[in-house]
């Protein structure tokens, strides 16, 4: 019976150890289980908190940027209100300026009114003065015709007071037609002061005519004076 006791005693003893051996395998194994489920997490707890300290670090650059944005647009909010101030008090000003302008406009158009009626009247006055001068010419010719018929000027009476040089001028001008003073200057080989000295005499003396449409002026021969400019047939046929 003891020895039954014993077996039995020895029996649970060996079941006990097997049993408590399995169990510390198991609990070993837990513990490895846990220390390496313990290691994934702080992994886990370390990356956490480095990506929360990134999003840390771009909410602060973030709200350093909304800051630095705030500032500007306060910046700009004040520059507004400035301008904004500024136009305020220039808009009187420029309204006096808009009526000052349409009254100047208005001052202008008046202006140019009367610069065309001046125009239009110096016109007319201009057409006026043509006409008289054709009927002074037409006059002047009628009656130069009736004294020819009756007392002929001759033509070294009509050319003595003129020189030589002056004399050369109207032949020339005579027989090639209308020419300026730097023409005449380069034809009769003189100054430019002593051309224009001679065709002022002989302009005023009443031997040329005198376009002064432009610029240079171009003289021409009276056409009362071309008959006595010309030179006689004896005279021609002895100078060739």
């Amino acid at each position: 019976m003891v020895d039954f006791m014993l077996i039995l005693a020895g029996v649970a003893v060996v079941i006990f150890l097997g049993a408590t051996a399995k169990a510390y395998s198991y609990l070993r194994k837990a513990q490895m289980e846990y220390e390496k489920a313990r290691s994934t997490f702080e992994d886990v707890i370390l990356s956490f908190k480095r990506e929360i300290r990134r999003e840390a670090e771009r909410l602060e650059l973030v709200a350093y940027k909304v800051e630095a944005v705030s500032a500007k647009s306060e910046k700009a909010l004040e520059m507004a209100e400035s301008i904004g101030r500024k136009f305020e008090s220039l808009e009187p000003k420029v309204i006096k300026s808009l009526a000052e302008r349409e009254q100047v406009l208005s001052k202008l158009e008046d202006i140019d009114k009367k610069a065309r009626d001046v125009v239009a009247s110096h016109e007319s006055f201009a057409a006026k003065l043509s006409a008289l001068e054709e009927q002074a010419q037409q006059f002047v010719s009628g009656s130069e015709a009736r004294v020819e018929a009756v007392i002929p000027i001759k033509r070294e009476r009509a050319l003595a007071p003129l020189t030589e040089t002056e004399l050369t001028a109207l032949e020339m001008l005579a027989k090639e037609g209308p020419k300026t003073a730097p023409e005449i200057k380069e034809r009769l080989r003189l100054s430019r002061e002593h051309t224009a000295r001679l065709m002022k005499k002989l302009y005023e003396a009443g031997y040329l005519e005198r376009d002064s449409s432009k610029i240079p002026f171009k003289y021409s021969v009276k056409k009362e004076m071309e008959k006595f400019l010309k030179k006689p047939e004896s005279e021609a046929s002895q100078s060739a």
